[in-house]
């Protein structure tokens, strides 16, 4: 923390103060139109908001974790959609940090330049002369509407077990559009499909590569740093959720109640929790971060118990961020279900956000295994 990425990361603060009218106005788009509107996706990606973990010498920002955390924090504050998308994206320019400099910079030479990415299914990697040839089909690819180049998880087909992600152009595979559901509906995370694509091997990595840049954040574990990229999600919409309130509350009356929310103690007891909540979540979030990024550095012997305890915090900080949201919407009221208002939308993509493989519930059991000196050798985290 601290230095040339602190430095950078406010200035991104400010950037998205210049740029966030916009949003607001387009983010009434969002739903109905079930992607990010062009609009918007040109307003953040000219900003730099895609390009967040992107090495500096290709043209990113090159945040650290913390530093990443707080600009995807603020993103998903104003609108769930933004943020899971800033995070997404911005998250997955780390990938320049693991590819031939020559494969990053052909990747990420646009401006618009955004890579998709799913861990939701496994395709297959078939080696050939200077490459591979790669067939699947994955889902959960947000931001799929807009992005350039679709990062998929594939098995190697040598008998070998190794996985890899492989970086397919747009038009190497095929897309369906088929993102239908209550939250996050503006995240446009759409099916696609490739089908005995060939692709150089340059533009194919170990999920757990060996980096081609310095920088903390591209040694970290493949799952603890996909994990990253969301996990900070659902806390700012609870952050959102909490400024709404407090906007809302000084003149704002529940039918029949003649005090406003904002002078009715019950309020500002929940209110209060509220903040409390939403900050120690975040701050065992960033020590558990912190932890994980100093044993990686120091190759520690407690990197397991660093990645569950990081893996830990994540789930931690989704479950009370949902509490968060739906106290907030019963102290306003019925005034939360109206689509006009800054609370139904957050309660359906702080549920959505906390559903995502990222922060499962399972990781508790996890934790709690290990805790208790249990086998956990097949688990994931």
């Amino acid at each position: 923390m601290g230095g040339k990425s602190e430095s950078t990361a406010r200035t991104m603060l400010e950037r998205f103060e210049t740029i966030r009218p916009l949003l607001t106005e387009q983010a009434e788009r969002f739903d109905s139109e079930r992607k990010l509107s062009n609009e918007a996706f040109v307003a953040l990606s000219e900003a730099g908001f895609f390009r967040l973990l992107l090495p500096t010498e290709l043209g990113g920002c090159g945040l650290s974790p913390l530093d990443f955390m707080a600009v995807v924090e603020h993103a998903a504050a104003l609108d769930g959609t933004i943020g899971w998308l800033v995070g997404n994206g911005g998250g997955m320019s780390r990938v320049g940090g693991y590819l031939p400099p020559s494969a990053g910079q052909a990747i990420f030479d646009e401006p618009s330049a955004f890579v998709a990415s799913s861990t939701a299914a496994i395709g297959k990697a078939v080696p050939v002369d200077d490459g591979y040839r790669i067939t699947g089909r994955w889902f959960f690819a947000s931001g799929a509407p807009h992005a350039t180049t679709f990062a998929p998880l594939c098995e190697v087909d040598d008998g070998s077990g190794r996985i890899v992600l492989a970086f397919l152009p747009r038009e190497a595979v095929k897309l369906e559009d088929n993102w239908h559901v209550s939250g996050m509906r503006g995240t446009g995370s759409w099916d696609f499909e490739a089908s005995d694509v060939f692709l150089p091997a340059e533009y194919v990595c170990d999920f757990q590569p060996d980096p081609s840049h310095a920088g903390i954040v591209y040694r970290l574990p493949g799952i603890s740093a996909f994990t990253w990229t969301v996990a900070t999600v659902p806390l700012g919409i609870a952050k959102g959720a909490i400024d709404a309130l407090v906007a809302a509350s000084s003149g704002h009356r529940r039918q029949g109640m003649t005090v406003p929310v904002a002078e009715r103690e019950v309020a500002q007891s929940e209110t209060g929790r509220c903040l409390a909540q939403y900050r120690a979540a975040g701050a065992y979030m960033r020590s558990a971060m912190t932890t994980l990024c100093a044993a990686v550095e120091c190759e520690d012997a407690n990197l397991v118990a660093a990645r569950i305890d990081y893996r830990l915090a994540c789930s931690h900080a989704a479950e009370v961020a949902v509490g968060i949201v739906l106290r907030v919407n019963d102290l306003i009221g019925a005034r939360a279900l109206a689509e006009s208002q800054p609370f139904e939308r957050r309660e359906r993509d702080v549920r959505a956000a906390a559903k995502h493989v990222a922060m499962s519930t399972e990781q508790f059991v996890i934790a709690g295994n290990y805790a208790l000196g249990g086998d956990i050798s097949n688990a994931s985290f």
